[in-house]
Parts: C-alpha cells; sequence; structure tokens
C-alpha cells in the first residue's frame, strides 16, 4: 500500500498534459493519417490473366504491347519447336506476350463436355499460340524464309520488305486482297 501511495504523489507532481511532455510542446492529435512520400520508381504492376500466366502492365494498368516482326495475313514458316519446317498463315496475334497463332500449327485438343442430352461432348483440335520468336517470315514465289527489313518508298510509305529476296510484303494489293477476304469470312459467318 504505501508503495502504491508513493507512485499516486510522483504522478501528480509530473502533472502531464496533451500540450507538454517534459519541455517538449505535442502537437494535438490528429485525425488523418500522415501520407507517405510517393516512390521516385513505380512499380511494374501485374494483373491477372490467367491463373498460371502474367500480363505486364504499365502504372495506368494498362498492359505492355510488344512490337512485332509480324502481322496478321503473313505467310510464315516455323523455324522451332515439335512444328519446325511448317508454313503457314497467321490468323490472330497477342501483342502482350508477342505471340502469334497460325492457321492450322501448333494443333491441341480440347475435350468440350456435353451441355445438354441434344448436344454430345466432342474433343475438338484448336490452334495454340506460337511465341512470335519461333516463326519467320516466308516467301511464297522463292520459297525462302527471311528476316524482315523496313524501308521508306519514293511516296513517302514505309514498307516491310524480305531481306533475302527484296520482295515488300507491305503493298497495296495485299491488303485489299485481306480485307476481301476477311469480308466474305464474316458474310459467312453472319449467314
Amino acid at each position: 500500500m504505501a508503495a502504491m501511495a508513493v507512485l499516486q504523489s510522483s504522478m501528480t507532481s509530473l502533472s502531464l498534459s496533451y500540450n507538454s511532455f517534459l519541455g517538449q510542446r505535442l502537437s494535438p492529435p490528429t485525425l488523418y493519417p500522415v501520407t507517405a512520400k510517393p516512390s521516385e520508381k513505380p512499380c511494374l504492376i501485374v494483373a491477372r490473366l490467367k491463373r498460371w500466366e502474367r500480363k505486364e502492365c504499365k502504372p495506368n494498368s494498362l498492359p505492355v504491347l510488344h512490337k512485332m516482326h509480324v502481322k496478321v495475313g503473313d505467310t510464315v514458316k516455323v523455324i522451332s519447336g515439335r512444328d519446325k519446317g511448317k508454313i503457314g498463315e497467321i490468323t490472330k496475334i497477342f501483342k502482350h506476350n508477342s505471340s502469334v497463332v497460325v492457321n492450322e500449327i501448333n494443333l491441341k485438343t480440347k475435350h468440350v463436355k456435353s451441355r445438354g442430352e441434344d448436344e454430345p461432348g466432342q474433343i475438338l483440335k484448336i490452334e495454340a499460340p506460337i511465341h512470335s520468336s519461333n516463326v519467320m517470315l516466308y516467301s511464297k514465289e522463292k520459297n525462302v524464309a527471311s528476316r524482315v527489313g523496313h524501308k521508306i518508298l519514293e511516296d513517302g510509305t514505309r514498307v516491310r520488305y524480305l531481306i533475302k529476296t527484296g520482295e515488300i510484303i507491305d503493298s497495296a494489293e495485299n491488303w485489299k486482297k485481306l480485307k476481301e477476304e476477311k469480308k466474305k469470312t464474316e458474310v459467312a459467318v453472319a449467314s
């Protein structure tokens, strides 16, 4: 009991208040938390694409799109992997992970469950994506695969060409032909 009385008397002699603490002035309690300094280097955000696949994103959450040497409609030759040496046409590109889907190449089996009694289950063959570094542009006329180069023509248009043969890939006729084929497929799907 005596110890308790000594402790109480020492506490009253200090007479602490929120304005002073051993001669130092304390700031009144704030309602808002103190903001931290923004970091100089913004970290690269990774967005979820699928459970096993990640997509690099910029700080504004838009995906990082890679430049690719191929476009939709190009004829390419596979230079590595299980389908090495096969030739096909690009049907779809994915710029966020630099992969391409080539017609009738890299076929995978997909098992589809039945959705009802009238629709049976089936095993489908689908075209899986290939990394764009595993394909090379191909010339049908000369039957040779080549790297791609860029040059500017006299009229100021920038075109791609095959380095080995000098054949121009991005000509106006090729684009017109590609657009016509796309319209035909859209009409066929719609009907």
